[in-house]
């Protein structure tokens, strides 16, 4: 398996991932469609300027595998009380036809590295049912964060 870091090129290919790994959490195509256009555009900067970074894992020259890394201004915080940043995972996603060999767990281990290459010591994701398994395996674990849709459509 090959792993190489992401580029520009990627594009299309990580805007595919992430539809597919929310689609496959039961996301709805339109809602997938809406988040999509303007991901695109959000994205296609930061992968220009490297403040989106990552790998994808290639068998004989097609993507199979691939996994986005950011490190993210925070302040210091218990968890990580010198160090203004925080390694955030995204868009972990493995092609169904290579699930079970081992990328996934890969993709995390080049993550890891990466971050540590960079000096990121504290590192966050946000895990669906079907990859919590292989995060809480790899030592991660719930933190106590909530969420609110604080959207117009959202608000009583």
């Amino acid at each position: 398996m090959e792993v190489c870091p992401l580029t520009p090129d990627d594009l299309d290919l990580i805007c595919y991932h992430r539809e597919e790994m929310f689609r496959e959490a039961g996301r709805d195509d339109a809602v997938l469609r809406a988040m999509t256009e303007r991901f695109r555009p959000w994205l296609e900067p930061r992968l220009r300027d490297g403040s989106y970074f990552g790998f994808v894992l290639a068998e004989h020259g097609r993507a199979v595998a691939g996994i986005g890394l950011m490190a993210i201004d925070w302040p210091p915080h218990p968890a990580h009380p010198t160090q203004d940043k925080r390694g955030y995972v995204l868009n972990v996603y493995v092609e169904t036809s290579h699930r079970k060999q081992g990328l996934g767990h890969r993709l995390m281990q080049l993550a890891e590295e990466e971050f540590a290459r960079r000096g990121v010591q504290y590192a966050i994701l946000h895990a669906t049912e079907m990859g919590r398994p292989l995060y809480v395996a790899l030592g991660w674990h719930a933190t106590t964060e909530m969420a609110k849709d604080l959207s117009p459509a959202a608000c009583p």
